[in-house]
């Protein structure tokens, strides 16, 4: 259900495999997709992951067919579907949540519902016109159970979260770019050379500096000033002790680029 992939050496590409119900979440995806983030995280070698889809879509979310016959995920009583939502799909939320490293989203054609939680949950999103993001949980008389009220706001503020949460309308091309669900707008046919462009900008960056920058990030956003200090001077007092920072400094008198090991 995940095809992975290792490209320059250092970025991991994970491409959701289901595409004949457009890339759909199955309890197959979620046992993969956890593991291989598990596995990316574990890497040293690896610095930034990117997820795409197959096929024309990113993905589709929730299986309407398994909805409407309540199998997989979807069986049970109301008891059941809430302790199936806490061992299933929100273990996506929480390992996407903890991972240390860039996760970059190459948006191929339609996230929606989960799929677009799915693209929130990274932490930059890269797409083309034909790109779109639905929210579309309450189309289908649903919630974001996966965490989508969490993530979605988090990307593009709380009132035009709340607005594609209960219109459940979409948001595509320029407009998806304008609302910051997308970092990038490319051209269709560029859209695997731009991922791995931005993924090698990062990669190339101090490892140690870029997982700490991106955790202080998610950390300060939702804490208060002084919490942020804080942890910048730790983390700064970490970083600057690294042989990485050394051999930056190194590189700038010596007007090189810097050869970073993560150390």
């Amino acid at each position: 259900m995940i095809k992975f992939e290792i490209k320059n050496q250092h970025t991991a590409w994970l491409t959701l495999n289901n595409p004949t119900t457009s890339n759909s979440i199955t309890y197959e995806m979620i046992d993969s997709l956890v593991s291989h983030l598990d596995q990316i995280e574990k890497n040293n070698q690896i610095r930034v992951a990117v997820i795409t889809g197959e096929g024309s879509n990113f993905c589709s979310g929730g299986d309407l067919n398994n909805m409407i016959k309540k199998a997989e995920m979807f069986q049970g009583d109301s008891n059941e579907l809430r302790v199936r939502y806490e061992q299933g799909i929100q273990r996506i939320s929480k390992a996407m949540d903890s991972f240390t490293k860039p996760i970059i989203a190459a948006v191929n054609g339609a996230a929606a519902g989960a799929g677009c939680d799915l693209a929130c949950m990274c932490d930059l999103r890269i797409g083309t016109d034909n790109s779109k993001f639905l929210e579309s949980f309450v189309k289908i008389g649903l919630i974001p159970g996966d965490g989508g009220t969490f993530f979605l706001q988090r990307v593009i503020g709380f009132a035009k979260a709340m607005e594609m949460t209960l219109t459940g309308r979409t948001a595509k091309g320029s407009e998806a770019l304008q609302m910051g669900l997308l970092n990038q707008l490319v051209d269709e046919n560029d859209l695997h050379s731009a991922t791995q462009k931005m993924a090698d900008q990062i990669a190339a960056n101090a490892p140690i500096a870029v997982q700490m920058a991106k955790k202080a990030m998610r950390i300060s956003y939702l804490n208060d000033l002084q919490t942020s200090l804080d942890l910048l001077a730790a983390y700064q007092g970490i970083t600057q002790r690294t042989a990485d920072h050394f051999e930056a400094l190194r590189a700038i008198q010596e007007k090189r680029s810097p050869i970073f090991t993560g150390q």
